[in-house]
């Protein structure tokens, strides 16, 4: 009977290789077109690997918990002549490809481009410093090893002025083994390699307080309850469409400007964080954004956002005042200049000019974290008094 190989599709655009995580049938089960049979894990999401056609399983030879790129083989799906037929496939060919599979040598290796798990789609391009100068033969170590010079950070160098050595970077790896060791999620790694690359650039954040009583009035007025971090989405959204300067990212001599106002927002997941995207948010109203954004974070959360949902933002939204925190400088992901983030609310007085007295508010304050080469304190402090503003008038968002 033919065979139909099981490939690694492309789950993404900037994903190169994914990680089999389970399989969802077993050898000999009948599968239908289109339907889940593998689950894998990439850097942004769990997702499923659908059969690319009807028949039955004739076998797996990827193997759970290891990478695979993009159009690996996982497998093979038999099927009969008349469905081959039907579908345009040529038999012979098919017969041959698992003729000429089945006589290849077993040496113990998998053929199937089996990869280390990597990190790609991060469109910034950046080295990390660590140690001030590496040898050529201590970084052909370090590649092989697939570590970079952030993570010398932690090694003492015995060489001329803290250089570190071949011999103490052996050391220091020899020595990790005598430690409680880990592995690290793929989603860690990514969250890793991010924060290493934004690091490369020089950031900076300003803070102002804002008053959210006008907001929480406005917020339990509404039939379906926006949470905090929508209305910032919403407020910045609204101020970057008014100016999308501030958004736009410094490449060589050239600021590229955003081409459309999409949002990102940060979700705590398993070991990492997932930022899923609001797209066009400065398009709809606050009301029209409630169920997306609530879909988006029950999606994040259990790993299954879709991939029209990541990537391409120009900003990022992050609400750690959820974990009690009043002030924090986040840093922005590689390829966006602007992070907004939001404290925890507390009860503080505040002079009422009309009243002339201190009353009681509930205050928050606001963080606008950026990349000082494309922004300066004066333009990233307009930016965030514009977003103070916007939250202080929800009617407007």
């Amino acid at each position: 009977m033919p065979q139909v190989p099981i490939i690694m599709p492309q789950l993404g655009e900037s994903i190169a290789e994914a990680t089999i995580v389970s399989y969802l049938v077993k050898p000999g089960d009948n599968v239908e077109a289109d339907q889940d049979i593998i689950e894998v894990e990439t850097n942004k999401a769990n997702m499923n690997v659908v059969s690319p056609v009807r028949g039955k399983i004739e076998s797996f030879s990827a193997q759970i918990g290891e990478s695979y790129a993009v159009g690996s083989m996982l497998g093979q799906i038999e099927i009969s002549k008349e469905d081959a037929a039907s579908l345009g496939l040529d038999t012979v060919q098919l017969n041959k490809a698992s003729a000429e599979r089945a006589a290849a040598p077993d040496n113990g290796k998998s053929s199937e481009a089996r990869v280390q798990p990597t990190i790609r789609g991060l469109p910034v391009p950046a080295h990390a410093a660590g140690a001030g100068y590496i040898s050529p033969r201590l970084k052909a170590r370090m590649n092989e090893l697939g570590l970079h010079a952030a993570d010398l950070s932690g090694v003492a160098g015995s060489g001329s002025a803290g250089r570190v050595t071949v011999e103490d970077f052996e050391k220091y790896i020899a020595s990790l083994d005598k430690q409680k060791l880990t592995p690290a999620s793929s989603m860690r790694v990514a969250v890793a390699d991010a924060m290493r690359r934004s690091w490369t650039r020089p950031l900076a954040t300003v803070g102002m307080p804002v008053n959210m009583d006008p907001l929480l009035v406005h917020r339990k007025a509404q039939e379906h309850k926006p949470g905090p971090t929508l209305y910032g989405i919403r407020a910045l959204a609204m101020a970057l469409a008014e100016n999308s300067a501030p958004a736009g990212r410094l490449v060589g001599n050239k600021i590229v400007h955003p081409s459309a106002i999409d949002i990102g927002f940060a979700v705590e997941a398993d070991d990492g964080v997932l930022v899923p995207v609001i797209r066009n948010a400065d398009k709809k109203k606050l009301a029209e954004l409630v169920d997306r954004y609530n879909q988006l974070v029950e999606l994040a959360r259990a790993r299954k956002l879709p991939a029209d949902a990541t990537g391409g933002s120009i900003a990022t939204v992050t609400n750690y005042g959820t974990f009690g925190l009043t002030i924090a400088t986040p840093i922005p992901l590689p390829e966006q200049t602007i992070l907004l983030g939001m404290g925890a609310g507390r009860k503080a007085q505040r002079w009422d000019e009309k009243k002339e007295v201190f009353v009681p508010v509930t205050e928050a304050h606001l963080t606008l974290s950026f990349d000082h080469r494309v922004l300066d304190g004066g333009a990233a402090g307009r930016l965030l008094a514009r977003v103070t503003y916007l939250m202080m008038h929800p009617q407007e968002l």
